[in-house]
């Protein structure tokens, strides 16, 4: 028993001692376990704090944007290309994010017509970009009504986004429209930013009517200044927001020279409590503080993107707003593209390549078409109207330059090229027109403040630009010279769109209408398959002309120089005997491409031509060209204001013939000013 005993205390002790050495063991095992986690928390704790200085240091919130994307899916891969597509969108602002997780990014609009991608999908890849780039809000554009609201609620369901527009109304619930919320309100950093949306008020002029039947476009300054109190009475259910950004669909411009900026968005950086302004619509690049409020607009197609940096202190207050761009056009080929948004194009791409890929035609040469105002018709518009005047019998034919999208470039026609070209589904209507509306509705075209030259045939048109908007029309005949008839009605055809008000054209005078139901489009098509081979032509029935034109003297009369009793200034003459030529910058080129031609390098032209960056050249242009050696140029002479040819020839002691006929002038009497001439030797 004792020896029971012993051996059972015996392995009590050996039981208690294993034990011991048990708890020992995990202790240390503990201890040193919990070394590791608190260093690891330590160190958690430590680069906390780091991010966190760095972030008090520099904090910001940025609001990403783009605006008038219109469906430009596709890279353009050519030299000259601007446009990125899809995949590298897509890929900057990921990448922009990554940089900065405090990043929101917004629309200002017109996301999806505008391609035949686009068009014949109803935008459905456009919705999936918008969705990869993590899109929170849009403002609604007016060719977001070219296919009615039927897609509205679609797109923001596919897309992840809202659409927000504070000035649309239902006129029948008298509310905002169900499909679009007036604000939003997001958080980043703690920082709470509210977007107000509005849409242009004139947006029922800018689609065709029947698209926004039943809506009221109200003022945008009244309806921002009605949210803003709204928010800052903390009715909405986030809280009351530090920041109010109007993130809108409206126009701005900006002067290349003062750099001042216009349009109807300025007028809301007069409303107190709006922080920043977000514009589209005018596809313009815009950047700058107006009333001490940021305004921004990121021109167009995806070329440019901009940014809002909201930079906060310590007590995460803001400090200052600062917009900010980036021509990511410039760029594009530094961009890496995400690789689902490639695949997402490929798939459309390779879906629709057996009807865009189509040809046509051929076209022998270019058929420019600026979309700037410039107080002419295009080649592109010339051909159009013709065709649809040749479709409907029509005296005259009026398109709206806003309804051509771009050049026709010389070579192959494809179906793709007239859906970029026209990508709107507007028919031919034909109606009976008095020729004083006619003639009201040619000079609603002329150099319009608005909108892009309207285009036209059937008439000789002369004007003074100098004379107010819709009243510059100085003589209007038919083609045959023919005076038109102010009592007398024309055969006149137009795309439906304009029969409506669309652009601000009245038509309201209108007899016999007749709908053809034909789309634009199709009648292009057909004229360009039929012809096989289009040629433009020359316009020649439009131009400027002054009331103080100085008539032309006739070949031999001198004329008599009576003594003046003080002497008269003499025009300031810009002296250079280096110009070889004159040359006008077409589409496409680069002024490494107009050097090559001319035997001089590319930063020989800027030097010359004082261009600050040799990127940025325009069609229209004029590029003055260094002689080598031999030269019939004798200087290049800047018009000023009352010059006239015969004036500057005597100055320099020849016929303004001569300097008509070195300048290729077909009008003598239409030079203008800062219009720079080159003088025979």
């Amino acid at each position: 028993m004792n020896n029971t005993f012993k051996r059972s205390r015996l392995k009590k002790c050996s039981s208690f001692f294993v034990v011991l050495a048990m708890l020992f063991t995990m202790t240390t095992q503990f201890a040193f376990a919990q070394g590791s986690i608190d260093e690891k928390i330590s160190n958690s704790k430590m680069n906390t704090l780091t991010q966190q200085k760095e972030i008090s240091d520099n904090k910001v919130v940025d609001v990403l944007m783009f605006n008038d994307f219109h469906g430009n899916l596709a890279e353009d891969v050519r030299d000259t290309g601007k446009n990125i597509g899809m995949a590298k969108m897509v890929g900057y602002v990921k990448d922009a994010t990554r940089k900065n997780p405090n990043t929101i990014v917004v629309s200002g609009g017109d996301n999806y017509q505008g391609t035949a991608m686009s068009n014949l999908t109803y935008g459905a890849p456009v919705s999936a970009m918008m969705k990869a780039m993590n899109v929170t809000a849009s403002a609604v554009g007016n060719h977001e009504f070219d296919w009615g609201v039927s897609h509205m609620e679609k797109w923001q369901k596919d897309g992840g986004f809202d659409f927000l527009a504070a000035n649309i109304y239902d006129t029948k619930t008298k509310l905002p429209v169900a499909w679009s919320k007036p604000y939003k309100i997001v958080e980043k950093a703690g920082l709470k930013v509210a977007f107000i949306g509005l849409a242009h008020p004139n947006t029922t002029t800018l689609t065709k009517r029947e698209n926004v039947t039943g809506l009221e476009f109200r003022d945008p300054v009244k309806s921002a200044e009605e949210w803003i109190k709204y928010l800052k009475e903390g009715k909405a259910k986030e809280g009351v927001p530090d920041v109010i950004i109007a993130l809108t669909h409206i126009d701005s411009y900006q002067d290349a020279k003062t750099n001042k900026i216009t349009g109807m968005a300025v007028d809301l950086t007069k409303v107190d409590g709006l922080d920043a302004i977000i514009s589209a619509h005018s596809h313009r690049r815009v950047i700058g503080v107006v009333n001490g409020k940021s305004i921004i607009q990121a021109y167009k197609y995806g070329r440019a993107i901009g940014t809002m940096s909201i930079q906060l202190d310590e007590n995460n207050k803001v400090k200052k707003i600062v917009p900010k761009m980036e021509d990511v056009s410039k760029i594009k080929n530094d961009i890496i593209p995400d690789d689902e948004s490639k695949e997402v194009y490929n798939d459309y791409d390779k879906k629709l390549k057996p009807i865009l890929s189509e040809k046509i035609g051929v076209a022998s040469k270019e058929f420019t078409h600026d979309r700037a105002s410039k107080g002419t018709v295009s080649l592109l518009g010339r051909w159009s109207c013709e065709v649809m005047q040749k479709k409907t019998g029509a005296e005259v034919a009026i398109q709206n330059g806003g309804g051509l999208r771009r050049s026709l470039y010389k070579g192959d026609i494809t179906m793709g090229d007239m859906y970029e070209i026209m990508p709107f589904d507007n028919a031919l209507v034909t109606f009976d027109l008095q020729g004083k509306d006619l003639k009201k509705a040619i000079d609603h075209g002329i150099l319009n403040p608005e909108v892009t030259d309207g285009q036209f045939t059937g008439l000789k048109v002369e004007y003074d630009k100098n004379k107010p908007f819709e009243n510059r029309i100085t003589k209007i005949t038919l083609t045959n010279g023919t005076p038109l008839d102010m009592n007398k009605y024309y055969k006149v055809t137009v795309p439906d769109f304009l029969l409506t008000g669309g652009d601000k054209y009245d038509f309201s005078n209108a007899k016999n209408v007749v709908e053809t139901f034909i789309p634009v489009r199709d009648v292009l098509v057909q004229a360009i398959k039929e012809a096989k081979v289009i040629t433009p032509k020359a316009v020649d029935y439009i131009k400027q002309c002054h009331d103080n034109v100085v008539p032309m003297p006739k070949p031999d009369v001198k004329p008599e120089i009576k003594p003046q009793p003080k002497p008269t200034p003499k025009p300031e003459i810009n002296k250079d005997s280096n110009v070889r030529v004159m040359y006008i910058v077409k589409i496409n080129d680069t002024l490494k491409k107009i050097g090559n031609a001319y035997g001089v390098s590319w930063r020989e032209l800027a030097k010359y031509n004082k261009i600050a960056n040799p990127n940025m050249i325009f069609p229209g242009q004029k590029i003055l060209i260094p002689k080598k050696q031999n030269s019939n140029v004798r200087a290049t002479y800047t018009v000023k204001r009352n010059d006239t040819l015969k004036k500057i020839g005597n100055v320099y002691g020849i016929s303004w013939r001569r300097i008509a006929k070195l300048n290729n002038l077909k009008d003598p009497n239409m030079i203008f000013e800062n219009q720079k001439l080159l003088i025979p030797a």
